[in-house]
C-alpha cells in the first residue's frame, strides 16, 4: 500500500486560468480522501481522469468560499451518479446548515447517506480513523476557524521470513509475527522471536495538509517528521507584511515550519493570483528546505517514489 495524491487546485482566492481552487486527491487502499473542495473541483477530477466515486472521505479546513464553493456541486453529481454508498464529511460548524439549505432550496434529495462531523480548530485530536489510517486534526491560524489535516498510515505488517520458518509453526503464530509480537510457549518464554523471524515492513506514509495559515511555529510538534507536508504559500518573502495581515504565508516561511519540523518533503500551493511565474517560490523556499516541491494543478505524487 502507497499513498498517491493528485493537486487537483494551486491557487488562493481569486481566480487563475492556471490554476484551480484549492483541493488534493489522496488515494489509500482505493479510497479517495479529498482535502478541500474549491470551486469546480469536480470538473478537475474529470480533467485528471480521477474517479469522484471512489471519494469516501471529505475534508473542509474552513468556511472561505476557494475552499468549499465546490462541494455542493460534486455531492450534487455523485447523486446523478446514483451513488449509494455512505460519505464522511468533516469540517467546521456551520458546513452542514449551508448543504442543507442548497438542498432544500435546490430540491435535491441525496440517495446515499452523509455523515457529518463538526471539526475543532483551537487544539489538536484524532478526528477519524479506520483499518488504514488515522486523521488528526491541526490547528491553524486564519482569519476564520481553520484546521489542517494529519493523515498517517498505520504501522504496515512485519515481512516473514519464510525460509526460517520451521515446518510446524502454526497459522495463528505467523499471524502473531507478522502483527511484530513474539510467540511465547506455556511458560511465558519467547518460542519464535519476531525479531528473528520477520523483518519490519516498509515504514508507514504520511501527509499533512496545512491550509490557509499565518506562520504558526506551535504546529512543530504534531506535524513533526511527516513524509510529505504540504504548506500554503499564498506569498513570497517580500509581502511578509501583507502575509501577515491576511493570516497567510510566504514560501520563506513554509520552508522554515518543513525545516524546524524535520519534515522529509515539502510541497507548496495556495499561490496568490499576482504572481504569473511560480519559480521564486520555489527557489525561495528551497533556501531554506531543500526537498521542496513546487505545486501544480494535476501533478500525480506516489509516496513510494519520495526520499
Amino acid at each position: 500500500m502507497s499513498f498517491h495524491l493528485t493537486i487537483l487546485g494551486t491557487g488562493s482566492a481569486n481566480p487563475v486560468v492556471t490554476r484551480n481552487a484549492t483541493s488534493h486527491f489522496l488515494m489509500v487502499e482505493q479510497e479517495g480522501y479529498l482535502f478541500d473542495c474549491g470551486e469546480a473541483t469536480q470538473m478537475q477530477l474529470l480533467r485528471f481522469k480521477l474517479k469522484a466515486t471512489r471519494i469516501k472521505y471529505i475534508f473542509i479546513t474552513h468556511l472561505h468560499g476557494d475552499h468549499f464553493f465546490g462541494l455542493i456541486g460534486l455531492l450534487s453529481t455523485l447523486n446523478m451518479h446514483h451513488r449509494v454508498d455512505d460519505l464522511y464529511i468533516y469540517g467546521p460548524r456551520g458546513l452542514d446548515e449551508m448543504l442543507t439549505l442548497q438542498m432544500k432550496y435546490s430540491d435535491t434529495r441525496l440517495n446515499f447517506k452523509v455523515h457529518f462531523e463538526e471539526t475543532r480548530a483551537d487544539e489538536s485530536y484524532l478526528l477519524m480513523e479506520n483499518d488504514y489510517v488515522k486523521v488528526t486534526t491541526i490547528p491553524l491560524v486564519h482569519r476564520v476557524p481553520c484546521c489542517g489535516f494529519l493523515i498517517e498510515e498505520k504501522e504496515k505488517p512485519h515481512k516473514i521470513l519464510k525460509e526460517l520458518l520451521p515446518a510446524h509453526i502454526s497459522i495463528e503464530q505467523i499471524k502473531r509475527l507478522k502483527d511484530g509480537q513474539d510467540v511465547l510457549d506455556d511458560n511465558g518464554e519467547v518460542l519464535y522471536s519476531c525479531n528473528y523471524y520477520t523483518s519490519k515492513g516498509p515504514a508507514p506514509d504520511s501527509y499533512a495538509f496545512c491550509t490557509d495559515t499565518a506562520y504558526h511555529p506551535a504546529i512543530l510538534p504534531i506535524i513533526k517528521g511527516v513524509k510529505l507536508l504540504y504548506h500554503e504559500t499564498t506569498f513570497l518573502h517580500e509581502l511578509v507584511e501583507r502575509a501577515k495581515e491576511t493570516c497567510h504565508s510566504t514560501a520563506y516561511q513554509a520552508g522554515q515550519i518543513a525545516k524546524e519540523a524535520g519534515v522529509t518533503n515539502l510541497l507548496i500551493g495556495h499561490f496568490s493570483s499576482r504572481y504569473k511565474d511560480l519559480t521564486p517560490f520555489i527557489d525561495e523556499a528551497k533556501e531554506v528546505f531543500h526537498n521542496t516541491i513546487l505545486g501544480e494543478d494535476g501533478m500525480s505524487i506516489d509516496f513510494k517514489d519520495l526520499v
